[in-house]
């Protein structure tokens, strides 16, 4: 009884009152264990908790952290299960997030680019050569992209946009979706559609060589075409001589006729099926930002280019730079790993 009001008097002063049940248990266990039975500790009282709570930051973190190693596993396991069950499929499926994460990072480096450009107030003419070839084949792949895009709008007709694709990657799909090997086929597709295209372009230039007023010119533009009928590369300045022909009339861009610009176009592998209005601004806008690139790549220099630069701007369907600022032994060099 003396033991009970000691109990009931310590619980008193530290502010709470311990059930009878808990003096029990202390009982039984100061009997069993013949251990000295003091005050309840704090872990003992039914008001606390013996567990740490994180702050919600960190269970946000923690949750996080959770669910993308659980998505990984399952991913990988997805992976696993195609490349088993579907090997042809697998491939596609791997070339196509592949390209995604490539077209993502593009992207990214064109935005830090146009960022870099509004800060500093920078135009497009003077970027680095790298700089401002990445922003322009940015923005072909971006057109191309927007175009399949328009075409999904229609319900259902994301359907046929797929099958469409899974047809003709050549026209609609960005060179990041293609497989190697569609890469070097479509690469001979490209080059044999601009060899057709070359004697057309020359059989203008014989055309034209009458209506120059200049006699020397006249020579000069005769001497190019027979160089060029038999496969001979023309040099530096046996072009720079016609300068004023492809200037002024009868070859300036204002003087171009329409068969004159279709021509060009397909060797550009731009789309000639246009008014005569469009295509002449589509050649001024594709030739001046070919003089641009060539401006920025002879500021480089062309031992600057690594190796797989020199491949892409050799194989690349969508690179016309003119190679004069290329020395004879680079350009034969390319045109081996070529």
């Amino acid at each position: 009884m003396a033991l009970s009001r000691v109990c009931w008097a310590r619980a008193a002063l530290w502010g709470s009152a311990v059930p009878p049940g808990l003096y029990v248990v202390r009982r039984l266990q100061f009997v069993r264990s013949g251990l000295t039975w003091g005050a309840p500790r704090l872990f003992h009282l039914p008001c606390r908790s013996s567990k740490l709570h994180l702050s919600p930051k960190a269970d946000v973190k923690s949750l996080i952290s959770y669910v993308v190693t659980k998505t990984k596993v399952i991913n990988g396991k997805y992976h696993r299960f195609l490349g088993r069950h579907f090997p042809r499929f697998y491939v596609l499926y791997t070339i196509f997030m592949k390209g995604l994460q490539m077209l993502w990072a593009d992207g990214k480096k064109a935005r830090r680019i146009k960022t870099n450009m509004w800060k500093h107030n920078i135009k497009f003419h003077q970027l680095p050569y790298r700089e401002m070839e990445h922003l322009r084949q940015f923005r072909r792949d971006v057109t191309k992209c927007l175009f399949l895009g328009i075409l999904s709008i229609p319900p259902f007709a994301n359907y046929l946009v797929f099958l469409l694709m899974y047809l003709f990657p050549r026209q609609l799909l960005i060179r990041h979706f293609w497989t190697p090997k569609q890469q070097i086929d479509f690469l001979d597709i490209y080059h044999a559609l601009r060899k057709q295209s070359h004697p057309e372009i020359l059989c203008y230039l014989e055309k034209v060589v009458p209506l120059i007023s200049d006699a020397g010119l006249q020579w000069h533009m005769t001497e190019l075409c027979t160089k060029m009928q038999r496969g001979t590369h023309p040099a530096v300045h046996d072009i720079l001589a016609l300068r004023e022909c492809f200037a002024n009339h009868p070859l300036g861009m204002d003087q171009l006729r329409a068969l004159q610009m279709k021509a060009l176009c397909r060797a550009m592998l731009l789309t000639p099926y246009l008014p005569s209005v469009l295509l002449r601004h589509r050649l001024k806008t594709h030739t001046t930002v070919i003089h641009q690139l060539d401006k920025a790549l002879a500021k480089l220099g062309v031992g600057q280019l690594t190796a797989q630069e020199v491949k892409s701007k050799l194989s690349c369907p969508s690179c016309y730079t003119t190679w004069s600022c290329f020395p004879s032994t680079t350009l034969g060099q390319g045109a081996e790993w070529t």
